[in-house]
């Protein structure tokens, strides 16, 4: 007899919402049972248009004893009051990212589930992904030696242009280090593991945005947080990284993320996506493409509330766990504090390198 699917709440019917409900379709361990959005024509058109048997009020989702995960996918000042919320309701929960804007709710979460015996997960879940589990193989099976440094960019010119409602990339919790850096930040630490210090520095270039999207055209946005960033990361295991992410480039030709070892490098692909190219030089050799070794190339966004499920009421940890969201979390506000304070900044938080994924899985296996 097939095990019973887990059973998983959707609060925040927004633009991402699409590619989870669409996605977690595909996995047999969950079933999207509700969707829930402060705008209850928003959560109707979803649900009607996903086939989600229910769409209901907040309240209403969390009070229901069969929803056994709630996936969080508000906007992120909504993240630590829904997280809360769902946690004090006896469900775990699953955010997107960041998994909180503030670090007092980050700890807060994840007190409260050590203390209910409940999971948090938070995305990025795209190291789950065949790309960047190749690279994680490579680099635990020495090809490139002892890793030495890392770099990672992310530059653009912002997202008023295309998103329906930008108006958050530009608010506390926002900007490019908040909204994109859990991507890199996530895919250097399961590669490299946890980081012990940082330094960085930071810049408002345009003070004020100009929507030109349809449906806001025109409005005008009061930037009030960084929108260009610069850090440098010393990992735990003595490699050093450097990170900038930017809301003010318009144009550059720089790597996604690139790994430096003491045999060799590694070129990492787009950590916003599953699948990509990886790129091996080692010595003197020439640079040379490595076959994936691993599936979920495709966009599998969902794959860690998936693996979190699985992972309930067992001992096993869940790769997209709480403890590597507030690291990242923890990381981020430390690029803003270094800048801040002039000075390097000691992380106060840790985590485990999340575990590989098994070599040869099925589809919609992360486990064998």
């Amino acid at each position: 007899m097939a095990a019973a699917r887990v059973k998983v709440g959707i609060v925040g019917c927004g633009n991402i919402s699409g590619a989870y409900l669409k996605v977690s379709q595909g996995f047999p361990g969950i079933e999207i049972a509700a969707v829930a959005d402060l705008d209850p024509e928003r959560a109707h058109a979803k649900a009607t248009e996903f086939g989600v048997p229910r769409a209901c009020s907040v309240a209403e989702l969390m009070a229901d004893p069969d929803i056994a995960i709630v996936l969080n996918l508000t906007i992120p000042v909504a993240h630590g009051e829904v997280a809360l919320a769902a946690l004090a309701a006896g469900k775990s929960v699953y955010n997107e990212k960041p998994l909180a804007v503030t670090r007092d709710e980050g700890q807060r979460m994840l007190a409260l589930a050590a203390a209910k015996g409940l999971r948090v997960g938070g995305a990025p879940d795209t190291f789950m992904g065949g790309g960047h589990q190749t690279c994680r193989k490579l680099i635990d099976d020495g090809w490139i030696g002892e890793p030495v440094a890392a770099t990672a960019f992310m530059l653009c010119h912002g997202h008023e242009s295309w998103h329906p409602d930008p108006e958050f990339y530009y608010q506390a919790g926002g900007g490019p280090m908040f909204d994109m850096g859990p991507y890199y930040l996530t895919a250097l630490v399961n590669m490299m593991g946890p980081v012990a210090r940082v330094g960085g520095a930071t810049r408002i270039t345009f003070p004020e945005r100009t929507i030109t999207s349809e449906k806001k055209y025109g409005t005008r946005v009061k930037v009030e947080t960084p929108t260009h960033i610069a850090g440098v990361m010393e990992f735990a295991n003595g490699a050093i990284g450097t990170i900038v992410t930017s809301f003010d480039v318009w144009g550059a030709r720089v790597p996604c993320i690139e790994v430096y070892g003491t045999e060799g490098s590694l070129s990492v692909p787009d950590p916003n996506g599953f699948g990509g190219t990886v790129l091996v030089k080692r010595g003197r050799a020439d640079w040379g493409e490595v076959p994936l070794t691993h599936g979920y190339t495709e966009n599998t966004r969902s794959i860690g509330v998936v693996d979190m499920a699985l992972s309930l009421g067992s001992e096993r940890p869940h790769r997209a766990s709480g403890a590597l969201a507030y690291h990242v979390l923890d990381l981020m506000h430390a690029f803003h504090d270094a800048a801040t304070q002039g000075r390097r900044v000691e992380l106060q938080s840790t985590c485990e390198r999340p575990s590989a994924l098994p070599l040869g899985l099925l589809p919609g296996q992360v486990d064998r």
